[in-house]
């Protein structure tokens, strides 16, 4: 068996030693696990993992390699890889890079070998914590006193979303949707772009003047990394365009929406990451298994006394999935309703967007 060239250090002390791949060199994140079967590269290109490294619970990750098309974002921002096996020798015939070229290729370090069952369950059992992949012959005291002292980042938004606006355009359009970018998934924006929108990606720290001064049919909040308390430029935008436009939003552009209208927002122990989460429509009665990725959730007890109504649960742990204001023209969900890869059972939510959109034109015509 060849040596070990890196290992991986967790807060609470535990070593795992292994082998590196991607991006040579030592990096300190918070450490959360993913529970998908397929997609490595969809999650590793989702802005929402900047500042994380992500633990695959299956065993198998870069046997299909990275394809072209299928990025969620142009740059990845992740901050990290473990896998139980990683293969390098993909078997697929759209594939045009390994994973491990990739991760070179945007600095993110990648380590294999490691026991990611026992990690995955220090995860569940403790919650999330930071972690360190160094060099294997690194001293643990050396390499914990790094680990200890470093503080996460709080400025992932900033640093992932867009810089300058930016279009994406389809034949025969019906609607104009302004989609604030807080690090949003590219197959959110074809979704848009399939039900007939042409969207127009803006930064962040867009003021409300400049978005209705546009004149979008409807606004749309992304996905993105970190605590929603945080983005306070958009959250003050939600404030001021209520009630004006549709809104939609998506996971952090839910707990966005939620902080607007008076709800309260609470890291969880582990969060929700995985193709395989059961939530409830309670306006339906339905079930949906639904694609998720976040830290941070909404507290159900907060939602009386707002303007908010809840339309979707989760029926693992009862967190609020979705809500919506009828005053307000608009409606969110923590959850990935754009999901690719992954269960397709919430995609009439664009659907709901759009009524919405033709209700309020309708209204005005």
């Amino acid at each position: 068996m060849k040596p070990y060239n890196k290992k991986l250090i967790l807060e609470n002390g535990k070593e795992f030693y292994g082998y590196g791949f991607g991006a040579d060199k030592t990096a300190i994140n918070e450490i959360v696990f993913n529970t998908s079967m397929v997609g490595y590269q969809e999650i590793m290109s989702d802005p929402s993992y900047t500042d994380q490294m992500v633990c695959m619970t299956y065993p198998l990750i870069g046997n299909y390699g990275i394809c072209d098309e299928d990025f969620e974002t142009r740059v990845p921002t992740m901050g990290g890889f473990i896998v139980r096996e990683y293969n390098d020798l993909p078997s697929n015939f759209r594939y045009t890079k390994t994973l491990s070229e990739v991760l070179d290729e945007y600095d993110i370090p990648g380590i294999s070998g490691v026991d990611t069952r026992m990690i995955t369950r220090i995860i569940r059992d403790e919650g999330s914590q930071k972690v360190m992949i160094c060099d294997a012959d690194m001293t643990f005291e050396k390499a914990y006193k790094m680990l200890i002292s470093y503080k996460i980042p709080t400025d992932m938004v900033s640093r992932v979303s867009c810089k300058k606006r930016w279009y994406s355009r389809t034949p025969n359009h019906k609607y104009d949707v302004v989609a604030i970018d807080c690090g949003i998934k590219m197959n959110i924006v074809r979704k848009l772009n399939e039900k007939g929108c042409n969207v127009t990606v803006v930064p962040y720290n867009i003021t409300a003047e400049e978005i209705l001064s546009m004149k979008p049919d409807g606004l749309f909040l992304s996905n993105g990394p970190g605590n929603p308390e945080d983005v306070t430029e958009v959250i003050e935008v939600v404030k001021k365009l209520k009630g004006k436009l549709p809104i939609f939003g998506i996971c952090l552009g839910h707990q966005m929406i939620c902080l607007a209208l008076g709800a309260k927002t609470f890291k969880m122990k582990f969060g929700h990451r995985g193709g395989n989460h059961p939530v409830k429509n309670l306006k339906t009665g339905k079930l949906e298994i639904t694609s998720q990725n976040h830290s941070y959730a909404v507290d159900t007890a907060t939602l009386a006394g707002t303007e908010l109504e809840m339309t979707h649960i989760n029926l693992l742990d009862n967190t609020a999935e979705g809500v919506e204001s009828k005053e307000n023209k608009l409606f969110s969900v923590q959850y990935h309703p754009e999901s690719a890869p992954g269960p397709q059972d919430s995609e009439y939510l664009f659907d709901e967007f759009i009524n919405l959109m033709d209700k309020e034109a309708k209204s005005n015509a």
